[in-house]
């Protein structure tokens, strides 16, 4: 059995698709950035950069598979091509030294973000889309490289897509902006919420959900990997339930988001430090992220749990003593 590289496994979605190759035997190639580190993982480890193509040859050669799950993932930079060239160039880089390493095939993760949506309905990866559509530059950069991919599959490379929606669990480091929702809801600093809804979907269903997709997907096709549609204010209802803390019951009128966006990236601009409230997240958060995991669901044998457990083992994870204790 060839190893099976995996880019992003020091992050949250990254580490769990490393996990769930572990538990299947495979001995896991992790690429990372220098002074990156994964912990709680037996992984080889290889120092690189997506946009450094020759440290990709060294990652890929000798590999059955490669996962790229990693991702430079920001809602504001002060050098927004920064986004695309990890994003862009860094998927044309990777699926090029696969390409030359031979393997047999390629998971690459891309986002909801880029499925379309129609006004008021649920997206399906049928659904029209463009890069007029996506709205801020990591959509924009996701949409481009996610492209790139479908350009490698037509060209004879066996690469499947799968877009995840918002991932929620343990391990969530960083964190990622759902992880946020759930960590701010628990410092007590979520004092209203706005009116738009996500997909949310347990990290241990989307990584299996990977597997899946690398054991059944149709090469050049892309897969939703998602579960329970929510209003973010069933979100926070369902946190209250499960941790007995009190959900905001105010709704922020949008009008006052959009400034309080404006404003934060405003001054982001000025001082270089990111924005409490990035205007690319107000913009994403007037639409509705709600889709449907039925092409998964029929194709690949994907059947998500209810969002309610990720929240609780997220809730957990976050208030863990130990983790606490190593921040």
């Amino acid at each position: 059995m060839k190893p099976a590289l995996v880019t992003g496994a020091s992050g949250f979605l990254g580490w769990h698709v490393a996990r769930v190759l572990r538990e299947r035997g495979y001995h896991v190639r992790a690429l990372v950035r220098p002074g990156s580190r994964v912990e709680g993982l037996d992984l080889e480890i290889v120092t690189g950069d997506l946009r450094d193509a020759a440290s990709l040859e060294g990652a890929a050669a000798g590999c059955g598979l490669v996962f790229h799950v990693a991702a430079d993932y920001r809602l504001w930079s002060r050098d927004p091509g920064d986004l695309y060239r990890s994003n862009v160039d860094g998927t044309r880089n990777l699926l090029q030294a696969a390409r030359n390493a031979g393997v047999e095939r390629v998971v690459y993760t891309s986002t909801v973000g880029c499925i379309g949506i129609p006004p008021g309905g649920i997206g399906d990866e049928a659904a029209p889309v463009s890069l007029a559509d996506m709205a801020g530059h990591y959509k924009r950069s996701k949409f481009l490289a996610e492209q790139v991919a479908l350009e490698f599959a037509r060209a004879g490379l066996p690469v499947v897509i799968v877009n995840p929606t918002a991932p929620v669990g343990d391990h969530d480091v960083k964190p990622t902006p759902t992880g946020r929702i759930v960590l701010d809801f628990l410092n007590g600093a979520m004092p209203a919420f706005i009116d738009t809804g996500l997909n949310v979907v347990d990290v241990r269903d989307t990584a299996e959900g990977h597997w899946l997709a690398c054991e059944r997907g149709r090469s050049g096709e892309r897969y939703i990997l998602g579960s329970e549609n929510l209003t973010l204010a069933q979100i926070l209802q369902k946190l209250a339930a499960i941790t007995g803390l009190k959900a905001p019951t105010f709704r922020l009128p949008y009008a006052v988001a959009w400034c309080a966006g404006a404003c934060s990236t405003a001054w982001a601009e000025l001082t270089g430090i990111p924005p409490r409230v990035p205007m690319e997240g107000v913009r994403m958060a007037r639409k509705k992220m709600w889709v449907t995991h039925e092409r998964a669901a029929r194709e690949l044998g994907f059947a998500p749990a209810p969002a309610e457990q990720a929240l609780q083992r997220a809730v957990e994870w976050f208030r863990d003593p130990q983790r606490q204790g190593a921040r």
